[in-house]
This record gives C-alpha cells, sequence and structure tokens, in this order.
C-alpha cells in the first residue's frame, strides 16, 4: 500500500446525508443561553429577528438532534458535496510513520473552503422569507467568497466588511466576491458610523473580525429588506457544518478504519464544530475514546489562554453576549496569514465541549504552520490554506510521535480549504519575511 497514490474514499451523492446534526440534543450539561446585551436576561426569538429570518432563529435556538436538509439546498451541494476524505500514502511514507494519516478534503467547493455549507442554506432561508439583501463581515475571505456564491444562486445582493489587512493581503478573494456580484468594504470602512469613528481614532487600523461583524450589523439595521449573515461561532453555523462530520463517519467505514485522533484548525469554531460534532456524539452516546483536537494560532489563542465567560461577539457590544472562551471583544489580533482564525471569541459550541472533556486544544505559530503546509503540498500536492495548515501542523507531529513509538494511530485531517488563492502568504514564508507573532505582539 506505501507504494500507491493518496486513496479516495467516495461517497455517492445520493449518500449525501439528509440531515443536519445539531449537538446540542446530546450535551450531557445544558449550554448557557446568549445573553441580551442590555437586559442581561436570555434571548428570546423575537429579538433575534431583526438580523435574521425566523427559520434560521428556529434553528439557532432547535434542541432537535436532527433538522433535515431542504431539497433546494441539497440540490446546491450536489455541485461539490460529497466532498472526498483521502489517505495522505505520500505524506505517511514522507514520515516514516507506521500512521494511517486521512484528510477531509473541503476545497473542492466553489469557493475552496467549507464556508458554502452554511452560506448556501443561509441564503436560502432568507430568500424563502422574501429578504433582499445581506451583509455580512468576512476575515480571509473565504466565507466572504462563499456568501457572495450563496446571494449569486438565490438571486440576493450581498454587501461584505473584509478586514482590512486581508483585504490588502489577499486581493483575489476579494475579487472573487466581486465576480459573484458582492459589493466588498475594507474594514473599517467610511461607510458605517462605527467604521468612521474607528478610522478617526485610528487611520492605519488593520481592523478585526469584531470590528468587521459591528459594521456588518449596524448596516443590517440602516437598510430595509436586509438581513445579517454569519460564517461562523453561532449554533445553527456549527449545525449547517455537520454535513463534514457524517460524511467523514460513513467515509471512514468505507475505509475499514476509525479516528483514533481529529485535528481540525479553529478560529470562530465552524470548521472545528462541522467535522467534529458527529464525532463528539460518539463519544457522548457510545464511549468512544477518540481524541478530538481544535489547533488555533498562537497569536489568537481563545480556547488555550482565554478566559470562558459572557463576552461580545463584536467590538461595538451591539451582538448578545455569548458564554465562549474569549481574549475579550476589543482585542486586536495581529497580522497573521490566517486571516480566518483572527477572532477573539470561539463559537459557545466548541466552548461547551472544551469545559466538558469532550475535545482538546493546542496553538501554534505561523512559522511551523506553513513549515508542514510546504511538506503537506510537496507529498499530497495539495495547496492547504494556511487556516487548515493549523490542522495539518499538529497531524504531523503525531504522525512523528506515532514513528517515534512505533505504534499506528489512525489520524483524521480537517482540510477545510484550499491555499489557492493564500499564494502571497507563501511567498512571505519562502522569501523570509514570515516572522511568528504572540498574543501580545
Amino acid at each position: 500500500m506505501a507504494s500507491n497514490p493518496s486513496i479516495t474514499f467516495p461517497l455517492r451523492e445520493a449518500e449525501m446525508p439528509t440531515h443536519w446534526y445539531n449537538l446540542l440534543a446530546d450535551f450531557p450539561e445544558p449550554l448557557p443561553p446568549p445573553l441580551h446585551p442590555g437586559t442581561r436576561e436570555p434571548v428570546t426569538p423575537d429579538l433575534m429577528m431583526g438580523l435574521f429570518p425566523e427559520s434560521l432563529v428556529a434553528q439557532e435556538m432547535s434542541a432537535e438532534r436532527t433538522i433535515e436538509i431542504p431539497a433546494e439546498v441539497r440540490e446546491v451541494y450536489a455541485l461539490y458535496r460529497p466532498t472526498p476524505l483521502l489517505r495522505a500514502v505520500r505524506l505517511e511514507r514522507a514520515l516514516q510513520t507506521p500512521a494511517h494519516i486521512y484528510y477531509k478534503y473541503e476545497g473542492v467547493s466553489p469557493a475552496g473552503s467549507h464556508k458554502p455549507n452554511t452560506a448556501i442554506p443561509q441564503a436560502y432561508y432568507n430568500k424563502q422569507t422574501g429578504t433582499k439583501r445581506l451583509a455580512t463581515e468576512t476575515g480571509a475571505g473565504q466565507w466572504g467568497s462563499s456568501l457572495a456564491f450563496a446571494c449569486s444562486v438565490f438571486g440576493l445582493e450581498c454587501n461584505i466588511y473584509m478586514v482590512k489587512v486581508s483585504y490588502h493581503q489577499k486581493p483575489y478573494r476579494r475579487l472573487l466576491m466581486q465576480t459573484y456580484g458582492a459589493t466588498v468594504h475594507a474594514s473599517p470602512s467610511n461607510q458605517t458610523e462605527f467604521g468612521r469613528r474607528q478610522l478617526a481614532e485610528n487611520p492605519d487600523s488593520n481592523g478585526s473580525l469584531g470590528l468587521a461583524i459591528s459594521e456588518a450589523i449596524e448596516d443590517t439595521m440602516k437598510h430595509p429588506g436586509t438581513k445579517y449573515a454569519l460564517g461562523s461561532v453561532l449554533n445553527h453555523v456549527c449545525l449547517h457544518q455537520s454535513i463534514i462530520g457524517e460524511e467523514t463517519i460513513k467515509q471512514m467505514a468505507l475505509a475499514g478504519e476509525e479516528p483514533d485522533v481529529i485535528f481540525g484548525c479553529a478560529g470562530g469554531g465552524s470548521n472545528f464544530a462541522g467535522l467534529a460534532f458527529p464525532f463528539v456524539r460518539q463519544k457522548i452516546k457510545h464511549g468512544s475514546k477518540c481524541r478530538i483536537v481544535a489547533v488555533e494560532p498562537s497569536s489568537c489563542p481563545s480556547l488555550t489562554q482565554g478566559e470562558l465567560r459572557y463576552d461580545f461577539g463584536d467590538m461595538a457590544e451591539t451582538t448578545p453576549l455569548m458564554m465562549m472562551h474569549t481574549l475579550g471583544h476589543t482585542f486586536m489580533p495581529p497580522s497573521i496569514h490566517a486571516g480566518g482564525l483572527r477572532y477573539h471569541g470561539m463559537a459557545p459550541m466548541v466552548s461547551h465541549c472544551l469545559k466538558l472533556g469532550l475535545i482538546e486544544a493546542m496553538a501554534y505559530p505561523q512559522m511551523k504552520v506553513f513549515q508542514a503546509a510546504l511538506q503537506f503540498a510537496r507529498a499530497e500536492g495539495i495547496v492547504p490554506a494556511p487556516e487548515s495548515s493549523h490542522a495539518i501542523a499538529a497531524a504531523i507531529d503525531e504522525a512523528v510521535k506515532c514513528r517515534e513509538e512505533g505504534r499506528k494511530r489512525v489520524i483524521v485531517i480537517g482540510l477545510s480549504g484550499n491555499g489557492l488563492l493564500d499564494l502571497a502568504a507563501y511567498d512571505s514564508f519562502l522569501s523570509g519575511h514570515m516572522h511568528d507573532t504572540g498574543k501580545d505582539d
């Protein structure tokens, strides 16, 4: 087997999951509810309907174990789903490890990442309820380009606030959003009162996801016919992403193996939740011993260094307060190249999993991450997104440990996106201009 190329375990379109999985139904301890920013009382559905359509609010607060995926959403999913699970035989050989390494590759989507898994249903539900326009933020641009794609499918306008450092670092992601028909602003922008105030205080601000969220929410509240869309953190986003893990369970069965350890990158938590939560269900309900590890950047380490407490999701303090691991909603992260992981807080459901001991967390600096990305690209041929490469770095370390101990383990990596629009970041690394940054830089 070691002489073969990477081995794929495909599912047929007919085997695509028909339901999303909701981990809220199986938590052994209830998830603390979001709180109203003014009263500090639990948020009620009517308070969220200014931002989201009723169908998504219902999913956000649902305790149903499974929710059916609408046929119209499955039809669009079929453009790229089921996504492949591949065994990284060439990487195994390069590492001389007895470990079996698999990766679930979400980079085959139209936008090149896992984000369409929630962008498509969010656009669909908004279209069904008469929304004309969606406003959102984006970090590295994976979410923005995914929502722009989904809006083009369902005939919605799309207005995007892109964190300024990524707006300049990743011009081709901005161009991809514009190709799909979206309008894109560098955040902080002059489009909102909050953006203008931030620019007045700091004209050279690189921006942050928390700041861009504030701008998108203000935009939503001021424009009739507009709703807000979020690409991570919230429960309904984690719900939609669960299709990743549900497919992976089926594909691992085809491979005839079960994972000993799963690694996924974690910023706001959507990609990690999508892969991990169906496996967390197996830990809760069936006593699975599989380790599930969230890997975050050392420069934005909400899980490994943040506090578990109620905090705002945005800088302007307009969102509900959420119980999550947080570095503080005013935290301004360094300008690392994994722009999709530059968020001050972690999804409440992911944070709750860590609190309950259902998952683990570790942090990696970007230099080691890019070293791992190159090793993976040169072995497997896929250039991974900088975000995904955090999971790759941890998996390589685990595989080396297996070699040193002479033990076989089955490792699964969440390869959340390709890095073909991140080549400027690779150029920075290869030319020697990249350096590690810490939380306090």
